[in-house]
């Protein structure tokens, strides 16, 4: 480009793209003032004019206002320092949008009605402290109950996992957060915790050990190798089932302090059969919430594992 070249507005726009009106608007506010001007009164432009032209589309494009600008251009201010303060503008409204986006999706997903929709936005705006307030007021209550002949450390390793969202959460863990809030405020759902508390001092009070934290590990992993199983086609009575079900039984029989027996067997396959998808649910939104490996135990696991175990049992 010629260092002495002169620009009409006309020849201006068609260099840069903008209209000549948007053009004479910077020139009149002086953010781009003309270089020269012809015998005849009519603005001309020159080089430098056209990279600060250039340099004002994009800053305008990027969101800076006008002010903004000027105060760039007049090097009041630095190219990095406005960045910074529009970077930080954009990922505050980026947040609300996903926000928006989780609780749109769950009542386009759940067809939730007005109200529901207004309580799942207040949800989604939880600090970390009122997250971690409403799973402690759930594990409080499903818990209460006198009489109770709980393991302590079981119980505080179940009430120790808490949804930590990140600064920056995705929309999937927004939803996740939403449903899992929804699901422990969910009376029916606490009527099954309690029920599991229920069974789980009745076992104690029996002598019967439960499943201590460092347990729960291997009996991921016999869900999850039960999963695999169960979605590859493998029959309930075959021996891969049998070789699993041994395993997982030994186990068993380690943590409750009980014989392998077939009643025993049939009291676990009771067990499998009688469980509720939502207690896995919860803790696959809480995976998704904080990012931890899943081990899911879905329905299909468990009618596998309670086939495999009554026919293990015969």
């Amino acid at each position: 480009m010629n260092d002495t070249a002169r620009y009409t507005i006309g020849e201006l726009a068609r260099r840069t793209g903008l209209s000549v009106k948007t053009i004479r608007f910077y020139s009149d506010t002086g953010v781009v003032p003309p270089t020269d001007r012809t015998a005849a009164g009519y603005r001309l432009y020159d080089v430098t004019a056209v990279s600060r032209l250039e340099l004002v589309r994009t800053l305008r494009e990027l969101g800076a206002g006008l002010e903004e600008v000027k105060r760039v251009l007049a090097r009041e201010t630095t190219l990095a320092q406005l960045a910074g303060a529009h970077l930080g503008l954009l990922e505050d409204q980026m947040r609300v949008l996903r926000t928006r986006r989780a609780v749109l999706r769950a009542v386009v997903k759940l067809d939730r009605t007005t109200e529901e929709a207004r309580l799942m936005q207040e949800l989604a705006k939880m600090s970390d402290e009122e997250r971690n307030r409403l799973i402690d007021e759930f594990w409080d209550e499903v818990s209460s109950e006198s009489g109770l002949n709980l393991n302590p450390e079981f119980t505080e390793w179940m009430r120790s996992a808490k949804p930590n969202l990140p600064d920056d959460p995705s929309t999937e863990q927004l939803e996740a957060w939403i449903e899992l809030a929804e699901l422990v405020q969910d009376e029916d759902f606490r009527a099954t915790v309690r029920g599991l508390y229920r069974e789980q001092s009745a076992r104690r009070d029996a002598g019967e050990e439960m499943v201590e934290q460092n347990e729960a590990p291997k009996w991921w992993a016999i869900t999850d190798e039960a999963k695999a199983s169960a979605e590859s086609g493998a029959a309930p009575d075959s021996a891969e089932a049998r070789a699993l079900v041994d395993r997982m039984m030994a186990l068993a029989a380690e943590q409750w302090k009980k014989p392998d027996t077939p009643e025993f067997r049939r009291e676990m396959a009771d067990h499998y059969e009688g469980h509720d998808p939502r207690l896995s649910r919860y803790w696959e939104l809480l995976a998704i919430i904080n990012g931890w490996p899943q081990h899911p135990v879905t329905d299909e696991t468990t009618r596998w594992l309670a086939a495999a175990l009554r026919a293990s049992a015969e």
